[in-house]
């Protein structure tokens, strides 16, 4: 039995990732670290706390000690490490801590794997950290990275520390960089569990700029089934790029939405830019495919409408989120932009 530390397990992709692996592989056992910070929700893994393959550990992956004590008592053999701040927007306001979990973390999960001789590291990354594309071409794991934001800037430092265990310390790795991942269970600051929500609720749709700022979308059970593949087959030190083929700009992504709520189009809202917002990311996944046996097997328009059937099905989870402290966050991102 393979025996995982997955960390930031009760997040939007670290959620997904876990049930996952426990529906579908019975030799697996997941240690489950996460800090629950405001997008670490348990309610995310309601039927699966008291699976006997899983053990939750309440906990932030800057503290050593306690990740060497969960390494040690659980006898855990690879780290796959989805622990984030994720959110450009709050890294623009806030990116202190950013460079604490995604930085200093992903080093203190990096200085046990080596102390600990671990079977594999796996880092969770992001296609933002090659920068922003003009309209043509895409990612491919050799573009240099040029991170553009605070958060993609503290994911480019975590994915060179990576590379530099295993350089200097042998530490045995894999790097995956996803494109925009939506689905169930994802926290409604990003684009498309926000504007179902707002949808939902008759209010406006807060778009930045012009709206044309283009994302390749992958959905969240493509992405788990990817890493899934890059634990079982990858050579350590390889990265992967992890995409949905899917380019769609913001706008066509949102009229969908407000199409298949028949909702009007006037509830889009055009809003002040945030700065240094990037263009266009498009990810080429070739090797992921080539190599790994992989391929994403749901197309946009399929997986647009199972991730609005999802949150029409879990009002009662969408409510829970939204109340308390999310109101004020979006008071202050959107109120007077």
């Amino acid at each position: 039995m393979r025996r995982f530390l997955v960390t930031g397990g009760a997040g939007f992709i670290g959620s997904n990732f876990v049930r996952m692996v426990l529906s579908e592989h019975a030799d697996a056992l997941i240690v489950n670290l996460d800090k629950l910070t405001y997008a670490g929700n348990l309610e995310n893994l309601a039927e699966f706390l008291e699976h006997q393959n899983h053990k939750f550990v309440r906990g932030d992956i800057c503290d050593a000690a306690l990740v060497d004590q969960v390494i040690d008592e659980h006898q855990i053999d690879t780290i796959v490490n989805f622990a984030a701040e994720s959110h450009v927007d709050r890294s623009i306001t806030g990116p202190k801590a950013f460079i604490e979990a995604n930085v200093t973390g992903t080093l203190t999960l990096l200085e046990a794997a080596r102390d600990k001789d671990m079977e594999r590291f796996v880092q969770i990354s992001t296609d933002e950290v090659y920068g922003s594309l003009g309209p043509e071409g895409k990612f491919t794991e050799q573009t240099p990275l040029s991170p553009n934001s605070p958060y993609s800037a503290s994911k480019a430092a975590a994915d060179h520390l990576v590379r530099a265990f295993g350089h200097t310390w042998g530490v045995k790795y894999n790097i995956t960089r996803c494109s925009n991942n939506y689905g169930p269970y994802q926290f409604p600051e990003k684009l498309i569990p926000l504007m179902i929500n707002n949808a939902l609720g008759d209010k406006d749709l807060p778009v930045y700029g012009d709206g044309l700022y283009v994302r390749d979308w992958l959905y969240v059970y493509d992405h788990c089934t990817a890493i899934w593949q890059v634990l079982q087959k990858a050579p350590p030190g390889e990265i992967y790029n992890i995409g949905g083929c899917n380019e769609k700009a913001n706008l066509e992504v949102i009229n969908l939405i407000l199409d298949r709520l028949d909702k009007p189009k006037s509830l889009i809202k055009h809003v002040a830019d945030r700065p240094g917002h990037d263009r266009r990311y498009a990810i080429d996944a070739s090797k992921a495919i080539n190599e790994l046996d992989w391929k994403p097997s749901v197309s946009f328009e399929q997986g647009i409408n199972k991730t609005i059937d999802w949150y029409l099905q879990n009002r009662e989870w969408l409510e829970n989120i939204v109340s308390g402290d999310y109101q004020k966050y979006y008071q202050s991102m959107y109120e007077n932009r």
